[in-house]
């Protein structure tokens, strides 16, 4: 990596670094305050990793990207905040966590602090035009607000051309869908060839019997195909980004706008988008700095750095590059322009719940090593979900995994559970299949980053650990669940998050003990913990049946899953369909989502799961959690009729 050179005013008047810095920042102010500000345009691909040949994927047919690069720094280390949308997008347009915001969980509709704001609104006040084409997905009940304060225009037809007066600083967004999940491997075959096979000549198609495949994919024909039509989504992408590159150029734009081109997570297929591993995390980013502009580049255009990057970042960065103030509870660094002087050491990375799939895991990634910690070790990185489920491949992979034919690095996938903590060595295992957590040689690092993860998690006072019922009997229809935070009566956080850290250890009479705990989310955790144990003592299920009563709802149906999985479906599954009935639909769809998980063991709910399903897709419009509800039960009754 080329170091940035000094700026040339400074090199000329041989100014020491200190005095050249103070300069920087002055004409960096300058810049911010003065008539002609650079325009900031932003192009985002959906659900890819780095499968573009400037990253060394030498299967991709990307030149529009591979031509950018050459003119741009390229970071060979940037991460998203979460591997799916919504919580993402919620942490890129506040510069806040979404763990901290409450807004970890997709299709949330916690609110956030008023003070909070959609950051593009500071860039208003100062005379900038916004846009954004189209994606919002902000995962709170507060998007409108967000898209109103933050866009000029937020539409289908947004666009830098639509400002009123052509000599106006702007800052654009276009998102690009092109290598979304769906087109890459949910939609009918038929459609996409429709929408994105047509667009390709037959030169332009990937070669089925070429196509590189990561080490945790079968080698099968269907895998192939898939992966190639994975490829031809990257490469019509390409050409949308080269469409808006000439936009820009062909409005005399290029010269004085900064381009960022990143993806808002991994590549939505299997073992992608939903982990935490890198195949869902890292993001292509690359930035060009138009020459008037690369005083505020970290180094010369053509470069690649390793410098630590996530998405918390961008909205101070950009702020930065302006001139303008960070606003004090965004969470990130600058790593633009001459106010950036740390450098980062750790990112980090959340998963929890998407669609009707429950998760909580954390993750902490310096240069090298990766560490995550799964807080529910006993469900799989592969659990069954509707949405995921539509793809072929997919389906594919999880039969060959209940067939037994597939092996040990396929299986850390696909397997019916995974480790409390998972260390990698990213240099030396790229795709992250050889877990070190167990190494003697590591158990430094793995310290480390344990030690790291629990810091972040206390610093932020992860919400995530809290149900989704409970934080809205919490703050009972008044402030937001970021207020918990500051909270200790409310939000007990070292006492929850110590009880969830058990989960996955065989720890049955602290289990039993948490299950008489006063707090809620202690007894939640607790619960979860004997169903991921493998006792069946019968003190356990006593206790577990005495939970079957708890005040808590969510307590009553993980005291259940836990009897249903132990062979008490007599005592379980009563309470399942008592609370799918639940007018509290985060209540509901936890139901729906164990009995969604029993199996043929919820055989004897069938009907009532059918009339919860019809009701659910009926009452779509009036809350997203109903979709959710209907895809697990209609998973559920499918899987009844397929093992018939």
């Amino acid at each position: 990596m080329k170091s940035k050179p000094q700026n040339k005013v400074c090199q000329i008047l041989r100014f020491p670094g200190v005095v050249c810095t103070t300069l920087l920042l002055i004409l960096s102010n300058l810049v911010g305050t003065a008539a002609e500000r650079p325009n900031i345009l932003w192009i985002t691909a959906e659900d890819m990793s780095s499968n573009l040949r400037c990253y060394g994927d030498n299967f991709a047919r990307t030149p529009n990207l591979d031509a950018f690069a050459r003119r741009s720094v390229r970071y060979l280390n940037a991460y998203a905040t979460a591997p799916v949308c919504s919580p993402s997008r919620s942490c890129l347009i506040t510069g806040v966590y979404a763990s901290a915001l409450g807004t970890q969980s997709l299709r949330s509709a916690f609110p956030i602090p008023a003070h909070i704001k959609g950051w593009p609104s500071y860039l208003r006040k100062v005379g900038y035009y916004t846009s954004n084409n189209v994606k919002t997905d902000y995962n709170t009940s507060d998007e409108s607000r967000l898209i109103e304060e933050s866009w000029d225009e937020s539409s289908a037809t947004a666009h830098w051309r639509n400002r009123a007066k052509k000599a106006q600083p702007f800052f654009s967004i276009f998102n690009l869908m092109t290598t979304h999940q769906s087109r890459t491997g949910v939609w009918p075959w038929e459609e996409f060839e429709k929408e994105i096979g047509s667009k390709l000549s037959p030169g332009e198609r990937s070669n089925q019997a070429k196509v590189p495949l990561p080490p945790y994919y079968p080698d099968t024909p269907l895998v192939r195909k898939y992966m190639a039509r994975y490829y031809d989504c990257v490469h019509l992408m390409d050409r949308q980004v080269g469409d808006l590159l000439q936009q820009l150029q062909h409005d005399g734009l290029a010269d004085n706008t900064i381009v960022f081109f990143y993806s808002d997570h991994g590549m939505g297929m299997p073992r992608g988008k939903r982990v935490l591993h890198d195949s869902g995390m890292q993001v292509p980013l690359m930035i060009h700095f138009p020459e008037q502009y690369q005083h505020l580049a970290p180094q010369e255009m053509g470069t690649t750095t390793k410098q630590l990057v996530s998405f918390v970042d961008f909205p101070p960065s950009v702020l930065t590059l302006l001139g303008l103030k960070i606003p004090p509870y965004m969470q990130g660094q600058p790593f633009l322009g001459p106010a950036n002087s740390t450098v980062r050491q750790y990112v980090y990375g959340t998963r929890d719940r998407v669609d009707e799939v429950y998760e909580l895991a954390r993750s902490v990634r310096d240069g090298r090593y990766l560490y995550i910690r799964n807080y529910m070790p006993h469900l799989s990185w592969a659990q069954p979900e509707r949405y995921s489920d539509n793809a072929e491949f997919r389906r594919e992979i999880l039969q060959l995994a209940k067939a037994g034919k597939l092996n040990k690095t396929q299986m850390t996938y696909a397997g019916p559970s995974k480790p409390i903590e998972e260390l990698y060595d990213t240099q030396a295992d790229k795709h992250q299949v050889d877990n070190l957590a167990d190494s003697t040689r590591h158990q430094e690092i793995l310290r480390r980053l344990r030690t790291e993860n629990q810091r972040h998690l206390s610093s932020l006072k992860d919400l995530a650990f809290l149900p989704e019922y409970e934080v809205w009997k919490r703050i009972a229809k008044q402030g937001t669940p970021y207020d918990l935070r500051s909270n200790a009566n409310k939000y007990p956080f070292e006492k929850i998050v110590n009880a969830a850290s058990l989960v996955g250890m065989e720890r049955a009479a602290e289990f039993r003990v948490g299950l008489k705990d006063l707090e809620p989310a202690v007894r939640y955790w607790s619960a979860m913990g004997l169903r991921a144990s493998s006792t069946k003592t019968t003190s356990s299920k006593i206790a577990l049946k005495e939970a079957l009563n708890d005040t808590s709802p969510v307590v009553r149906i993980e005291a259940a899953d836990a009897l249903i999985a132990k062979g008490e479906g007599s005592a379980g599954m009563p309470v399942l369909r008592e609370e799918l009935d639940n007018n509290d639909l985060n209540v509901a769809l936890m139901a729906a989502r164990a009995l969604q998980q029993a199996g043929n063991r919820a055989r004897g709910a069938a009907g009532q799961m059918k009339t919860k399903a019809e009701e659910a897709k009926a009452k779509i419009g009036e809350d997203p959690l109903w979709m959710f509800v209907q895809f697990a039960l209609e998973e559920a009754l499918e899987q009844m009729i397929n093992s018939k």
